[in-house]
């Protein structure tokens, strides 16, 4: 009954989901490939993994897809003779995976309506599936385990504001999770929330978070130096990198350049918005503010270094490592607004100090680690994202001692994939 409630509310559903992703397809100057995500795959897809066998990953946009990239190495390590399959279910997140040499094929995850998960996975049939982090599809879920299909949810975690409408629909939820062969969760909190919704306890796993694997790598000066160069900026000018930043939070971070620049120190700014389309959006903020800036899609025609008190302007995707890289302090956004924030492992895994606002709910445990280890400072509003860097950009061997302090964290943590990995190996079959 649940499953036929389900599908009744898919019908009028449809009135809203064509135009949603069609807007968000031309918006974002992409294709809105209708036909991927209604269960028509390309004819070059079917034929590359005709007779393989395939490990279908799904990672729904650009952080999933990064946190994934050590179990898909991992999982092509392992079973070098299969066909690894990555779909996302946005456009950014497939750039990302279009970029991966262990991925033989990226297609868009189909819409959870039956004929369109039951015709991909047909075409497809995959020996496993692994879902990374909390996407729970009732009819492909379903479908794949009527198939016998294994599949395995991956980095699993349920925030605060999930759980509390979770819990409310546990009766549905129940039967859903009951499709999981196994879930594996990011901390006990997490694996407590999903079995109080219903799944069942003696298939659930806590193995860490696949984000702690990121390679520590801290970049020495003289690499530093030349990413520098490559992105026009002096190698003696002091550069603070905002990453992945929201609507809202633009604006605190130029108040703060702007101040530290009445100030007279000389400093540079890149900022990186979260969504490479709302770079129109933060150009015209920049124009408003009267601040010299150059988009990166344009920077190639730009021979003449930055000067301080410019902004580099990242319109593009698949750079922000790079740019963290260089950085002399990072901020990570959609952490001043209430967003849930995002991933402070990044910088802190290339031995850069990382500051980031109050509301890091998605992040809680992560932010803890850091805030606990010394890698990184919490700030509480615009006023102290100044003061705080106006203190690290004055103080050298502290930003030294909390870059040190944040690799540290990465090496002491890692290990989420092997855990993953002895979880997915009772499902895959033989190597």
């Amino acid at each position: 009954m649940i499953y036929v409630i389900y599908n009744i509310l898919l019908l009028p559903a449809t009135l809203f989901v064509i135009p949603y992703h069609l807007y968000r397809s031309l918006s974002r100057g992409r294709r809105a490939a209708f036909a991927e995500r209604f269960g028509f795959i390309p004819s070059t897809t079917v034929a590359a993994l005709a007779g393989e066998e395939v490990l279908w990953v799904h990672a729904v946009s650009v952080g999933e897809t990064i946190a994934a990239i050590p179990l898909i190495k991992a999982l092509k390590k392992k079973y070098p003779a299969r066909k690894i399959l990555l779909t996302n279910g946005t456009e950014t997140g497939r750039s990302v995976a279009e970029k991966m040499s262990e991925v033989d094929c990226c297609i868009y995850f189909p819409f959870d309506y039956r004929f369109a998960v039951t015709r991909v996975l047909r075409l497809v049939r995959p020996s496993l599936v692994v879902i990374v982090e909390t996407e729970i599809w009732p009819n492909f879920l379903r479908t794949a385990h009527r198939m016998g299909i294994p599949v395995v949810l991956a980095n699993g975690r349920i925030s605060d504001r999930s759980f509390s409408r979770y819990t409310k629909l546990r009766w549905f939820f129940r039967r859903v999770l009951g499709n999981f062969a196994a879930l594996c969760m990011q901390s006990d909190v997490d694996a407590e929330r999903i079995i109080a919704m219903g799944a069942p306890a003696d298939r659930v796993h806590v193995v860490r978070n696949l984000k702690y694997d990121i390679p520590a790598a801290p970049v020495a000066p003289s690499e530093r130096t030349a990413l520098r160069q490559d992105y026009r900026l002096s190698p003696d000018v002091p550069v603070v990198t905002a990453g992945s930043t929201h609507d809202g939070e633009e604006e605190m971070v130029l108040a703060s350049y702007r101040a530290l620049l009445a100030e007279g120190k000389k400093l540079f700014l890149v900022l990186v918005p979260r969504h490479p389309e709302r770079a129109g959006a933060v150009a015209e903020l920049l124009r408003r503010e009267r601040m010299s800036f150059t988009l990166r899609s344009q920077l190639d025609g730009r021979s003449a270094p930055f000067a301080p008190g410019e902004v580099l302007l990242v319109d593009t995707i698949g750079e922000l490592m790079k740019l963290y890289a260089l950085a002399t302090v990072v901020f990570v956004g959609g952490s001043l607004v209430p967003t849930g924030g995002h991933n402070v492992l990044e910088p802190a895994s290339l031995g850069v100090p990382v500051l980031f606002g109050p509301h890091m709910e998605n992040f809680r445990e992560i932010a803890a680690l850091v805030l606990g280890c010394g890698g990184g400072l919490q700030v509480s509003d615009g006023s102290e994202l100044t003061s705080t860097l106006r203190t690290l950009l004055d103080d050298a061997s502290r930003r030294a001692a909390m870059g040190r302090n944040g690799a540290r964290l990465l090496e002491e943590n890692s290990g989420s994939t092997e855990r993953h990995l002895a979880v997915l190996a009772r499902f895959a079959g033989e190597n």
